[in-house]
């Protein structure tokens, strides 16, 4: 195989194709984005009338998203009221969207996006929305505060030099989940051989089905021990 000479460039992709098939991208259904980053784009100093909403970006996993769109982004902001914390989902439009350097009037899924919003600039600065979902207000997963997760754990930990199997998952292990762009800590509450139950140190938006990628505290870092699929 060269890249160079183009000599069995074909082969290669169709393999490609036959072991990570393509995704079949829905832009027929409501739009739903993973919030890879956000940022407020004013310089300090910038008057009232030259200030621009907060930017969110990622990536557009189903529908299409055109400037005017309205969007609801869960689980949204912490508020804490009378020594009760609760996470409220936050409304806003689209103002513009940006794929790379180009401006578009409509986003479908697959590559990065940036975009443009009517937030105020300090819901999004230093990446504070990262890990949450955008889309269709009303169509969103819920917020998951704890869930259930069928688990496939590796045969031995990723990562380290020496081999080392992997144990069971136990009730009250603390495990880091990934899900989406999500990073959270969860606390197992039940664990048995094939499934556990954690509840989470920082709520997610995500649906059944979802996949985690779960990593166990080793050696003082995070290893990557297995996956789990949420269930419920």
């Amino acid at each position: 195989i060269s890249a160079q000479q183009n000599i069995n460039i074909d082969i290669l992709i169709d393999a490609l194709e036959t072991q990570i098939p393509t995704p079949v991208h829905k832009v027929d259904k409501p739009a739903s984005m993973l919030i890879a980053r956000s940022f407020d784009i004013n310089k300090p100093g910038a008057s009232i009338d030259e200030i621009r909403g907060g930017v969110i970006g990622g990536t557009l996993t189903e529908g299409v998203l055109h400037p005017g769109d309205e969007l609801e982004i869960r689980p949204g902001i912490k508020v804490t009221t009378e020594g009760s914390t609760r996470w409220i989902p936050i409304l806003t439009k689209v103002s513009s969207i940006f794929a790379g350097a180009t401006k578009v009037e409509e986003a479908t899924p697959g590559g990065l996006l940036a975009v443009g919003t009517y937030l105020d600039p300090t819901l999004t600065k230093g990446d504070s929305l990262t890990g949450q979902m955008a889309g269709a207000p009303g169509t969103l997963p819920e917020t998951r505060h704890q869930f259930v997760m069928e688990l496939h754990l590796l045969d031995r930990v990723v990562g380290v030099t020496r081999e080392e199997k992997i144990n069971e998952i136990k009730t009250s292990e603390p495990l880091m989940l990934n899900i989406g762009t999500a990073t959270t800590v969860g606390v197992v509450t039940s664990a048995r051989k094939n499934e556990a139950q954690v509840a989470l140190k920082r709520p997610i938006s995500a649906a059944v089905g979802s996949r985690v990628a779960i990593s166990r505290r080793i050696d003082s870092r995070w290893r990557l021990i297995g996956v789990g699929v949420i269930k419920s």
